[in-house]
């Protein structure tokens, strides 16, 4: 057996020991997709939208703008997660269902792609994590970074800088122009072209026609305002801190115990940074399959076997921004 075959093994043992610990059943039940629990994630995550507007709505002044453009960028994040969720197809046992609800209550309102071109992109990320193969590596090794630098990440993202140079990159991957490697052209068949052109524009356009004309119709038309300007900051912002959070400053290699990250989040966490259990990514790693609302029982069950004792394991999202920050010499 070549060096190489060798190491392919002993890599493919690292990751999967500990499923010695669980049954087949325990798997299995983990794995469950339930979709009641699906739509429960998807109708509270445009609920929670709709009384975001709706506060600015009733009780229009500075504060509750603020506290509306924080909560409307957490939820954007909650979109993205449930296009997730339908790339992993745990969303819905229906293909097609889970696609479309993926597509058009996930991806398209707040501009996050599209499932299957995502799915395609994203199984590389999970085929390869930590190695130089993951396309979401320089993730884990762009850091440490000085605080000051950190700060100025962030200044950047609230100011809508990161938002303005996302949305040109995202009209790019969309039309197919450059060389960018991005989800409309990763994780192709030997052959296949991607999908790209104007066309892949008109679900962001007719989602976000929708939710201006909710506002409209409820007769603020003007609230809808707070959509975009959170796409461009807070959302910008919460899209970093969750991205640091999962495999910042983790080790490169095969083992998902030490290359991807769980966060222990607190509540207000959770609204913002952590929507849909999106905090469990160790976990997640582990069994891509599991649905976001059985992670934490999985957690604990591998926390009570043992198996997080030398995992890679974090307080909080302040804890996670310290380590990858350090003050100048």
């Amino acid at each position: 057996m070549s060096a190489e075959a060798t190491a392919a093994q002993r890599a493919a043992h690292v990751k999967n020991a500990w499923r010695d610990a669980f049954t087949p059943e325990e798997l299995d039940s983990l794995r469950e997709v339930e979709a009641w629990r699906g739509w429960v994630t998807v109708l509270l995550n445009w609920a929670m939208i709709a009384g975001l507007f709706a506060l600015v709505a009733l009780w229009p002044n500075p504060l509750t703008i603020v506290v509306a453009l924080i909560g409307l960028g957490g939820r954007q994040l909650g979109c993205a997660v449930i296009m997730h969720e339908a790339g992993h197809r745990t969303l819905f046992r229906n293909r097609r269902l889970n696609d479309w609800v993926g597509n058009w209550l996930g991806a398209a309102p707040a501009w996050s792609g599209e499932v299957e071109p995502y799915r395609r992109y994203h199984a590389v990320h999970h085929a390869h994590t930590g190695t130089a193969r993951d396309p979401d590596l320089k993730l884990a090794t762009a850091f440490p970074v000085t605080r000051r630098s950190l700060l100025h990440k962030v200044w950047r993202d609230l100011s809508g800088q990161t938002g303005y140079k996302q949305a040109k990159l995202l009209i790019q991957r969309d039309l197919g122009i450059g060389a960018r490697n991005n989800q409309r052209n990763r994780g192709l068949k030997v052959g296949e072209k991607p999908d790209v052109g104007w066309h892949k524009l008109l679900p962001v356009a007719i989602t976000n026609a929708v939710i201006f004309g909710a506002c409209w119709l409820a007769g603020h038309p003007a609230v809808y305002w707070l959509w975009p300007i959170a796409w461009l900051t807070t959302y910008r912002l919460a899209l970093r801190v969750r991205s640091i959070a999962e495999h910042g400053m983790a080790k490169q290699g095969e083992d998902p115990f030490h290359n991807t990250r769980t966060i222990l989040a607190s509540w207000w966490a959770r609204f913002f940074f952590a929507p849909n259990r999106v905090n469990y990514h160790l976990e997640h790693h582990l069994v891509m399959t599991i649905p976001h609302y059985h992670l934490p029982r999985f957690h604990r069950m591998l926390r009570d076997r043992g198996l997080l004792e030398d995992a890679l394991l974090d307080d909080g999202y302040v804890d996670v921004l310290r380590k990858v920050s350090v003050a100048p010499a």
